[in-house]
Protein backbone atom coordinates (compact mmCIF):
# COMPACT_ATOMS: atom_id res chain seq x y z
CA UNK A 1 0.00 0.00 0.00
CA UNK A 2 1.38 3.37 -0.95
CA UNK A 3 1.48 6.33 1.39
CA UNK A 4 -0.91 8.27 -0.84
CA UNK A 5 -3.49 5.46 -0.74
CA UNK A 6 -3.15 5.25 3.02
CA UNK A 7 -3.82 8.97 3.48
CA UNK A 8 -6.79 8.90 1.08
CA UNK A 9 -8.24 5.94 3.00
CA UNK A 10 -7.59 7.69 6.30
CA UNK A 11 -9.35 10.82 5.02
CA UNK A 12 -12.37 8.84 3.83
CA UNK A 13 -12.69 6.92 7.09
CA UNK A 14 -12.37 10.16 9.08
CA UNK A 15 -15.05 11.88 7.03
CA UNK A 16 -17.40 8.89 7.30
CA UNK A 17 -16.94 8.75 11.07
CA UNK A 18 -17.38 12.51 11.47
CA UNK A 19 -20.24 12.94 9.04
CA UNK A 20 -22.25 9.74 9.18
CA UNK A 21 -21.47 7.83 12.38
CA UNK A 22 -21.78 11.01 14.46
CA UNK A 23 -25.37 11.19 13.16
CA UNK A 24 -26.17 8.31 15.52
CA UNK A 25 -24.42 9.77 18.58
CA UNK A 26 -26.48 10.06 21.72
CA UNK A 27 -27.76 13.46 22.77
CA UNK A 28 -27.73 12.42 26.41
CA UNK A 29 -25.04 13.74 28.74
CA UNK A 30 -21.89 11.65 29.01
CA UNK A 31 -20.78 10.06 32.29
CA UNK A 32 -18.81 13.05 33.51
CA UNK A 33 -21.67 15.47 32.88
CA UNK A 34 -24.14 13.14 34.60
CA UNK A 35 -21.99 12.75 37.71
CA UNK A 36 -21.44 16.52 37.83
CA UNK A 37 -25.21 17.06 37.67
CA UNK A 38 -25.93 14.33 40.25
CA UNK A 39 -23.37 15.73 42.72
CA UNK A 40 -24.28 19.38 42.14
CA UNK A 41 -20.86 20.25 40.77
CA UNK A 42 -22.41 21.77 37.65
CA UNK A 43 -24.03 24.51 39.76
CA UNK A 44 -20.81 26.51 39.32
CA UNK A 45 -20.89 26.03 35.57
CA UNK A 46 -20.56 29.19 33.50
CA UNK A 47 -21.24 29.85 29.83
CA UNK A 48 -18.22 29.71 27.56
CA UNK A 49 -17.10 32.94 25.91
CA UNK A 50 -17.47 31.32 22.48
CA UNK A 51 -20.95 29.93 23.10
CA UNK A 52 -22.38 31.98 20.22
CA UNK A 53 -19.74 30.98 17.66
CA UNK A 54 -20.91 29.27 14.45
CA UNK A 55 -19.65 25.82 15.54
CA UNK A 56 -20.54 25.93 19.23
CA UNK A 57 -22.10 22.98 21.04
CA UNK A 58 -21.00 20.39 18.43
CA UNK A 59 -23.25 21.82 15.75
CA UNK A 60 -23.67 24.53 13.14
CA UNK A 61 -25.84 27.55 13.88
CA UNK A 62 -28.71 27.92 11.45
CA UNK A 63 -29.08 24.23 10.57
CA UNK A 64 -32.42 23.08 11.97
CA UNK A 65 -31.77 19.32 12.10
CA UNK A 66 -29.48 18.71 15.08
CA UNK A 67 -28.09 15.45 13.70
CA UNK A 68 -27.27 16.99 10.33
CA UNK A 69 -25.78 19.99 12.12
CA UNK A 70 -23.55 17.71 14.21
CA UNK A 71 -22.42 15.73 11.17
CA UNK A 72 -21.53 18.87 9.24
CA UNK A 73 -19.65 20.26 12.24
CA UNK A 74 -17.73 16.99 12.44
CA UNK A 75 -16.76 17.16 8.76
CA UNK A 76 -15.66 20.79 9.18
CA UNK A 77 -13.66 19.78 12.26
CA UNK A 78 -11.91 16.96 10.40
CA UNK A 79 -11.08 19.38 7.60
CA UNK A 80 -9.69 21.96 10.03
CA UNK A 81 -7.53 19.38 11.82
CA UNK A 82 -6.21 18.06 8.51
CA UNK A 83 -5.38 21.56 7.24
CA UNK A 84 -3.62 22.60 10.47
CA UNK A 85 -1.87 19.25 10.91
CA UNK A 86 -0.87 19.09 7.25
CA UNK A 87 0.42 22.65 7.40
CA UNK A 88 2.52 21.90 10.46
CA UNK A 89 3.83 18.73 8.85
CA UNK A 90 4.73 20.66 5.70
CA UNK A 91 6.58 23.37 7.69
CA UNK A 92 8.53 20.82 9.75
CA UNK A 93 9.34 18.75 6.69
CA UNK A 94 10.60 21.76 4.73
CA UNK A 95 12.66 22.93 7.68
CA UNK A 96 14.24 19.47 7.99
CA UNK A 97 15.21 19.42 4.29
CA UNK A 98 16.74 22.92 4.49
CA UNK A 99 19.18 21.68 7.13
CA UNK A 100 20.42 18.92 4.81
CA UNK A 101 21.43 21.44 2.11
Amino acid sequence: MTTKRFFVGFLLVSLVLAGIVSYYASGSPDGLEKVAADKGIDAKERDHTLQHSPLSDYGIKGVGDSRLSGGLAGVIGVGAVLVVGGGLFWVVRRRDHSRDS
